[in-house]
């Protein structure tokens, strides 16, 4: 553990730990709520926003995805409405392109249906299409129905982050970067925040450290039974000469059973045109390189009977991932199932990003977001997509549980 060095007590209201989307929208809120308290923001890393926050596509979920009634229904709804008068008011890019859902073959339309039938019980705008009205809102679409979900929008949520910890600072709040927390001692009146440069004391602090949730949780209990692993995605970019071929957002239907949506294309703000991501197991949680190994990540990881249970499951899925990551033609063949005119040469490899998923010990990977208060602390362990999408909602609900 790294030594917290001797200086002067520092004192505050509430301190965050992560200046990732979510904690800076916690902060916000928390400046909102609170008016005239001190609000501090921790992060480990020289910038905010540079882990998953920055790292995606980019795609504001209108919320047709998620089982009615869970945290994700509730929060990506309101989340999204906040989060685009917020980029509105000042002025970020947001860009509604809308989204496709494509079944291929007649045997994908029953999860189609099912997949309308979750949207409009979630009050989410869907319209369904047959195989020629796919192509009225995707031209270069090919498959024998669709949804289509005219909420679904694109931003720039790197810029989102640098806004929310500018207004976090303007309301007087502080956020100090290049600061790690190794220790929480919460004695019941006051949390004891300790960090690699020093001692904090505070009323409350809030949580929101995304790939290492599990062990920044930990400092209040550790809980045996669930542990975070990491999944690395990578995108592909078609050629700017090519990015006629995509409107908006093209999706498959969702395969049932994990919570990944899929192999998608994504038009982005600024023209650009992503296809992907994969999702591998991740072999560092905060890499400087796609294959960087961690071994006390790796160790993590595999010690944990979660996912040897997952591994068991899913094995195949597994694999096919693997092979599409190193074998482009192969992911390209996901594609081409639903935009054929994509070839080879149209496609470079493009960014990649590590994001974090709450596994049980039972094998299966939390698909909620998952809150936690213990005494004057509050966490954040799960906060999977559509949490860029929510965190306006998430960071609100974190601030009102604040002690």
């Amino acid at each position: 553990m790294p030594r917290v060095p001797d200086g002067p007590e520092q004192h505050a209201d509430v301190v965050v730990v992560g200046a990732g989307i979510v904690g800076l929208a916690t902060a916000w809120q928390l400046t909102r709520q609170r008016p005239g308290a001190q609000v501090v923001v921790l992060e480990r890393d020289h910038e905010v926003g540079t882990q998953q926050s920055s790292r995606n596509s980019g795609v504001l979920h209108a919320g047709l995805y998620y089982p009615p009634g869970s945290a994700k229904a509730r929060w990506c709804r309101t989340g999204k409405a906040a989060l685009e008068d917020y980029l509105v008011e000042r002025g970020l890019p947001l860009a509604r392109t809308g989204k496709l859902v494509v079944a291929v073959h007649d045997d994908e339309v029953a999860g189609l249906r099912a997949l309308e039938e979750r949207a409009r019980t979630n009050g989410v705008r869907v319209e369904r299409v047959g195989a020629a009205g796919l192509r009225d809102h995707e031209p270069h679409v090919t498959g024998v129905a669709g949804l289509f979900s005219p909420d679904t929008a694109v931003t720039e949520f790197g810029a989102v982050c640098r806004a929310l910890a500018a207004d976090v600072t303007a309301a007087g709040g502080g956020i100090h970067l290049g600061v790690e927390v190794v220790g929480l001692d919460d004695d019941g009146d006051q949390v004891t925040v300790r960090t690699t440069t020093g001692v904090l004391r505070a009323r409350a602090v809030v949580t929101c450290t995304g790939l290492s949730a599990d062990r920044v949780a930990a400092f209040s209990g550790p809980d045996p039974d669930r542990r975070v692993v990491p999944f690395r995605g990578a995108w592909l970019r078609l050629r700017p000469d090519r990015t006629h071929l995509v409107r908006g957002n093209i999706y498959p239907v969702p395969a049932p059973g994990l919570p990944f949506l899929g192999v998608h294309l994504t038009r982005r703000v600024d023209g650009e045109v992503w296809i992907g991501p994969n999702a591998l197991l991740a072999l560092a949680r905060q890499g400087r390189r796609p294959w960087s190994v961690s071994p006390r990540d790796l160790a993590d990881a595999v010690g944990f009977a979660g996912l040897w249970r997952l591994g068991a499951q899913h094995w195949r899925t597994g694999l096919d991932e693997l092979w599409r990551d190193r074998v482009i033609p192969a992911a390209l063949r996901e594609v081409r199932r639903y935009v054929p005119e994509v070839s080879r040469d149209d496609v470079r490899r493009g960014p990649w990003g590590v994001r974090a998923q709450v596994l049980t010990r039972a094998g299966t990977l939390v698909d909620d977001f998952d809150l936690r208060t213990t005494g004057r602390v509050v966490h954040l362990l799960n906060a999977p997509s559509p949490a860029a999408t929510s965190a306006l909602a998430i960071g609100q609900e974190l601030a009102r549980r604040v002690p």
